[in-house]
């Protein structure tokens, strides 16, 4: 029988034997893939840190102290190189040296100690204490940057003058305690006048009331990206509302009791690439609509909505996912007859090319005037080049009878299109929200692209013109009276995804009326809204070249100087859960194609960053006229864009027969076009991004100088993780803020479940409240027949980005005193 002696050695040769092969492992994937990353130009660490550990491995059964030796020092050569890559900045630092740090812990457990000890005790001691104080140097800096952000920027935005605060917007004010259109008015400031919350008190908001629609994602036929993503309306004593599903809403506004509710049948099958309605619009009625701008004069706010009969005064309009819009009575719900001519209803088809079913309908809402609603629609992205029109068209208000269209195939002709022609097929399309200065007599438009949105070789002159730009068009006739264009040949579906924001500007001595622009690359693009005229400096920069074949690309590109662009990545900014998939993201970056922002797409894959998620997506920002700040949401994440030539019209290059169950069958297909596309986030194996948190920040920019204030990441990975861990590590948001008269800015798009406020001054979070779902939605505030300031939002999460959905609207206010 073994002697005791022998009993104790046994686990203790096989604990370290096991230790052993570990690190062998380790080592060994780490200098394999290091060697390829040093064949594709990349760091010579990942290589030696595994050779390093590869001879621990060697050194640790023979119970010698060389490898607690060897492996401190891989530990310190780990340190030294990561402070000299990233410096103090814990989220990078982490990645490159957990895994060491979990392993070098152990080996200082006392049973490796009695392992090697009782093999050899020479060197033993000494080598423990190197590792120990290695492994306490990389754990003080670790907490030395734990609260340390790189990207922080600290200030306070200037307080407003008398100047700015009696600056005069260019069209009359809207009530201050309602919220009459999606952007709180034409001008889609996301600005409310109220004052009651406060940074001193918005710390004691509370929920109020709470409306669950019964409207959830997952019915038959639904698009993987179903989203909630409305922003209400609140007229007089009324609250409307949409639901993805096409419903609307009424409520009472100081208790969110459900009024009435309208759900139109829609016609199916829809092949959407997604189902949302972000939002209604509003007329007043004849009785207190504005009056004409040469005899302008603030309109009254009526006490409750008109209730009409079939006529309707008063107006909801509707657009709908399957191509029209309905014109409601707000006081009944009921269609209103007189519009569409007995119909209640105008459809969106007439004259449109290439007709299919989901292939045009607008998600947003349409724009509203004394005289006219103006509509858009989206159009399908990467399908084929034989796609509907992006026409935008003028009806009027009351009739809904054709007034003006505006194609940019045929610009020129904006008389109502005869019943036997057809707009131009395939032309950019603008499926975001517009604004409209009355006063000036200009409605501006956000366009997309032709599509597909990565290969531009067939474009027509059109198209080249006017995609990815601002267009102001003369509400009397439709024509354009200028156009700015924020993207040259665009081939990053870097469409103009924002509304404009309309502010007047008070710069210098001037008041300047001023329109701002959000883009997907990043850019604040403050116009003259007169004119189309930059008031911030406009920089045209070179650009990549060498596109794709057939392709070409624009030398240079406008860069506003107040940017949001991220900087270039660089192999030093991959990250990554552990040293591992860092690595991977490492041999991946070098794989692909990266030359900086608008690196053209390619075949053999390029890294789009930012990706066409965009710095600023539909929720845009909010403004200030008062304060002439905008409060900002800019996110970075990076895209691999990847072109698949095809050799025919009809084989599906992408979906294959293993398509994804939420996409459409030609999605991404581009039928008609020498390529296909695969897009995908740059992620790494276990779905983390590959570039180093932050990803989101919440900033505040003054408009005046064109100066980025102050800049916070925002936000945490409590919802986005398989452990609820609320590591603030700033993520995206997809929804935008909204700001009011009492200093306060609110924000519930994050990727983590939560309504929070900021101080607009500094940016500081100064509350929040957990929601039951993902808050894909702008908040609106108003107040109520109670006297008190109201925050409503909408939490029904979004289907492509995972968050939770949902049928809630919430409702927050002070307490009642």
């Amino acid at each position: 029988m073994p002697d005791a002696a022998a009993r104790v050695r046994a686990p203790s040769s096989a604990l370290l034997n096991i230790t052993a092969v570990v690190i062998g492992l380790a080592g060994l994937g780490l200098a394999a893939a290091g060697a390829w990353l040093v064949v594709l130009g990349g760091s010579w660490y990942y290589l030696v840190a595994g050779l390093g550990l590869i001879a621990c491995a060697a050194l640790l059964p023979r119970g010698s102290g060389a490898g607690l030796w060897v492996y401190a020092a891989v530990v310190a050569f780990t340190l030294v190189w990561a402070l000299w890559e990233v410096g103090f900045d814990w989220w990078p630092l982490a990645a490159r040296g957990d895994v060491f740090f979990v392993l070098g812990v152990f080996l200082l457990t006392p049973w490796v100690a009695r392992a090697l000890g009782r093999r050899s005790a020479a060197g033993v001691a000494p080598a423990r204490g190197f590792l120990g104080v290695v492994l306490l140097a990389f754990l003080a800096a670790a907490v030395f940057s734990w609260t340390r952000d790189a990207t922080r920027i600290e200030g306070t935005m200037p307080a407003p003058t008398a100047a700015a605060a009696t600056s005069s917007n260019a069209a009359p004010a809207p009530p201050k305690d309602d919220w009459t259109a999606y952007g709180g008015n034409g001008m889609g400031q996301r600005y409310s006048a109220l004052d009651q919350i406060t940074p001193a008190n918005v710390g004691e908001l509370q929920e109020a009331w709470h409306f669950r629609t019964g409207d959830v994602r997952g019915q038959s036929g639904d698009p993987e990206e179903t989203t909630f993503e409305v922003t209400p309306l609140k007229i007089g004593e009324r609250l409307f509302l949409c639901t993805p599903h096409q419903s609307v809403v009424a409520l009472n506004a100081t208790t969110g009791e459900q009024l009435w509710r309208y759900t139109p049948e829609i016609h199916r099958p829809l092949a959407l690439q997604h189902l949302t309605c972000r939002g209604l619009s509003y007329d007043p009625g004849s009785a207190v609509r504005p009056a004409p701008a040469a005899a302008a004069s603030p309109a009254p706010s009526p006490s409750s909505p008109p209730t009409a009969g079939g006529d309707c005064d008063a107006k909801l309009f509707m657009p709908t996912a399957d191509g029209r819009v309905i014109a409601l009575d707000p006081g009944s719900g009921k269609p209103c007859m007189r519009f569409g001519g007995g119909t209640g209803q105008i459809d969106l088809w007439k004259n449109m090319p290439n007709v299919k079913p989901g292939a045009y309908y607008s998600t947003s809402p349409v724009v509203v005037t004394r005289s006219l609603i103006i509509v858009g629609g989206t159009v399908l992205d990467n399908v084929s080049t034989k796609e509907t029109s992006g026409v935008i068209r003028a009806f009027d208000i009351d009739t809904g009878a054709l007034v003006w269209n505006w194609d940019s195939g045929n610009p020129d002709d904006t008389a109502p299109l005869a019943a036997d022609r057809m707009y131009t097929a395939n032309s950019p399309n603008s499926w975001s929200i517009s604004s409209v200065d009355e006063a000036l007599g200009l409605v501006y438009v956000p366009t997309g692209n032709q599509p597909p949105d990565q290969w531009g070789g067939k474009r027509t002159e059109g198209a080249e013109r006017y995609s990815s730009s601002v267009v102001a068009l003369d509400l009397a006739t439709g024509r354009v009276r200028w156009s700015f264009q924020t993207v040259h040949h665009d081939l990053w579906d870097y469409d103009v995804p924002s509304q404009p924001s309309l502010v007047d500007l008070r710069i210098g001595s001037e008041t300047v009326p001023a329109l701002v622009q959000p883009t997907k690359q990043g850019e604040l693009f403050v116009l003259d809204r007169r004119d189309g005229k930059p008031v911030t400096k406009v920089h045209e920069r070179p650009a990549p070249q060498g596109p794709a074949a057939g392709d070409h690309t624009s030398l240079t590109q406008p860069v506003s100087e107040l940017s949001f662009d991220p900087p270039a990545l660089t192999p030093a900014d991959m990250w990554g859960g552990t040293v591992f998939d860092q690595l991977a993201c490492r041999i991946a970056f070098h794989r692909l194609r990266y030359e900086g922002r608008y690196t053209p797409p390619s075949t053999e894959g390029s890294l789009i960053y930012p990706g066409n998620f965009g710095v600023f997506n539909w929720g845009g920002v909010a403004v200030d006229p008062v304060r002439q700040m905008a409060f900002t949401t800019p996110a970075s994440l990076a895209f691999v864009s990847r072109l698949i030539p095809r050799a025919d019209d009809t084989s599906l290059y992408v979906q294959g027969k293993n398509r994804p169950n939420d996409s459409l069958p030609a999605l991404n297909e581009n039928f008609g076009a020498p390529f296909a596309v695969q897009l995908r986030a740059f992620t790494s194996v276990f779905g983390l991004p590959c570039q180093a948190p932050p990803w989101g920040h919440v900033a505040g920019a003054d408009l005046r100088t064109g100066r980025v204030v102050w800049k916070h990441k925002n936000g945490t990975v409590r919802d986005s993780s398989p452990l609820p861990l609320p590591f603030a590590m700033g993520v995206p948001s997809l929804g935008g803020p909204m700001m009011t008269a009492g200093g306060v800015a609110f924000l519930s798009g994050t990727l983590d479940y939560y309504l929070r406020a900021y101080d607009v001054a500094n940016g500081k979070e100064l509350w929040r409240s957990r929601l039951p779902a993902g808050g894909q939605a702008t908040p609106m505030s108003y107040r109520g027949s109670d006297g008190r300031q109201y925050v409503v939002v909408a939490a029904g999460g979004h289907g492509s980005l995972g968050t939770r959905t949902g049928d809630h609207v919430i409702a927050y206010a002070l307490p009642k005193r």
